[in-house]
């Protein structure tokens, strides 16, 4: 018969014009197969797939029509000793119902003259309640299709874990403040199962479900799962753009999947504003920070530009305060320097003859140490704490808890949260509401995205919005 006649030539016609897919259906069948399961291989050929589902099952039974075929199959899985080799037909198998684990066909039902009688015969002594697959002509479709897009098979063998590691080694630029992220990420990644999951396994409905289970079982917050995203989804794009795989499983709106549970950070009141910086100045405590606080709150800085500004960045001549650095620390690096935010955060803004008071003070007060710190060639900074330390992000936001702890212990009527980023909000929200240029305040906030300025920082209620409307009204 012509299987009989051509077997000896299978192997080669197929490695040279058919290799991937010859090579790649076995290894797709083998993901299917158990230690535990017995299994049936109907029309097996010469065991390119019989040789990948014998490293993987309890027992095969390997069978096909031509005995030619079975001969070179027999001779491939000779290491093999949980193999053996009968010769049967696929529409009508010897055996009895319900009989095996799983069965396998392979590149063979659309050569039939009567398909569903061999499917018929395949349902019948596989045992029911397995879980249904593919058929291995559709795993055949897959695969040639991957190839003929150049598609990686089996995602390249990465791991959503693998994957991310892979993404952040493209980071090169990555701030410290940033890698320390990355670092969280890879830790969830790796006490979570599904930083195990091959990347070509996960489907949009996996990601998803995976980010609600984060926030309703691990209790995680909206802004730990946006962080999470914020690497896979690139970190998979990248994957697509390799070839590892054909779509972006995390490319969907976040807030469609998850609550936004975050705590937006609100403007203090002007006179909210008034009542803090009146306390904190009239405090015997508080008091040596008022100028640092005053400024935060008349001038929008954030927090770690104002701890970097040096002595030499205050320009009293041309009055203004040239802001070019940012003061961070970390435990590892110790203090370090770092450009601002984002490009436009380099600026020079002008100062106000109160803010420029304020500057004068801080200047006439400072106490450095003995030995003045120099952090990367900058030295001068304003402010040093009771070691001699200079002053950083951290030490100001003690420094707002406490103040507004001691507040709120002493008036009934409770002063909200404030802190050195809701200075930065308030400034920008009473300049947005005085109907300053949003351009301007745009260049005094140091935003690369207008948008950003409008959106995030500028709040507005319904007594902003009849103030607008009356003076719209009045200019009428």
């Amino acid at each position: 018969m012509f299987w009989d006649k051509i077997s000896p030539l299978y192997d080669l016609f197929e490695n040279v014009y058919n290799h991937k897919v010859y090579v790649g259906t076995g290894k797709k069948v083998s993901e299917f197969i158990e230690s535990t399961d017995e299994v049936l291989e109907c029309a097996c050929g010469t065991g390119a797939i019989t040789v990948c589902i014998a490293e993987k099952c309890g027992r095969l039974i390997a069978t096909d029509f031509a005995a030619g075929m079975l001969k070179q199959a027999a001779r491939k899985c000779r290491r093999f000793s949980n193999v053996s080799f009968k010769r049967a037909d696929i529409t009508s198998i010897k055996c009895k119902d319900d009989r095996f684990d799983k069965v396998v066909a392979g590149n063979v039902i659309h050569l039939l003259p009567d398909p569903g009688k061999a499917l018929a015969e395949l349902e019948r002594v596989v045992k029911p309640g397995k879980k249904k697959t593919a058929s291995l002509r559709e795993l055949e479709k897959q695969i040639q299709a991957d190839l003929f897009d150049h598609i990686v098979t089996n995602g390249g063998n990465l791991t959503v874990l693998k994957l991310a590691e892979k993404y952040i080694t493209t980071r090169i630029n990555a701030r410290p403040n940033t890698r320390a992220g990355y670092n969280t990420v890879l830790n969830v990644l790796k006490k979570d199962p599904f930083g195990n999951r091959r990347i070509d396994k996960v489907r949009i409905s996996d990601a998803k479900c995976w980010l609600i289970k984060l926030q309703q079982k691990d209790g995680k917050s909206y802004s730990a799962i946006h962080s999470i995203r914020g690497v896979l989804k690139p970190a998979f794009q990248m994957a697509v753009d390799d070839d590892l795989i054909r779509k972006n499983p995390f490319y969907f709106p976040l807030v469609e999947v998850i609550v936004d549970d975050s705590v937006r950070r609100e403007a203090i009141t002007r006179d909210e504003e008034r009542k803090f910086l009146k306390f904190v100045k009239e405090d015997p405590h508080f008091s040596r920070y008022y100028e640092g606080i005053y400024i935060l709150f008349k001038t929008g800085m954030r927090i770690s530009e104002f701890c970097g500004l040096t002595v030499k960045n205050i320009d009293f001549k041309n009055h203004c305060v040239t802001i070019d650095h940012q003061l961070q620390k970390r435990g590892s690096m110790g203090y370090y320097i770092e450009p601002p935010k984002t490009v436009s955060g380099e600026r020079t803004i002008p100062m106000t003859s109160d803010v420029e008071e304020c500057f004068r003070i801080i200047i006439a007060n400072r106490k450095p140490p003995k030995i003045e710190p120099i952090v990367e060639g900058y030295t001068g900074f304003l402010y040093f704490d009771k070691d001699g330390s200079i002053c950083y992000s951290l030490h100001w936001e003690h420094y707002f808890k406490h103040i507004v702890q001691k507040y709120n212990s002493i008036y009934k009527v409770q002063m909200p949260k404030v802190t050195p980023h809701v200075c930065r909000h308030t400034y920008c929200s009473n300049m947005a509401n005085s109907g300053m240029n949003p351009k301007t305040l745009q260049y005094l906030m140091g935003h690369a995205d207008i948008g950003v300025t409008l959106n995030t920082y500028a709040h507005v209620n319904l007594d902003n919005a009849r103030d607008e409307i009356n003076r719209v009204v009045k200019a009428v």
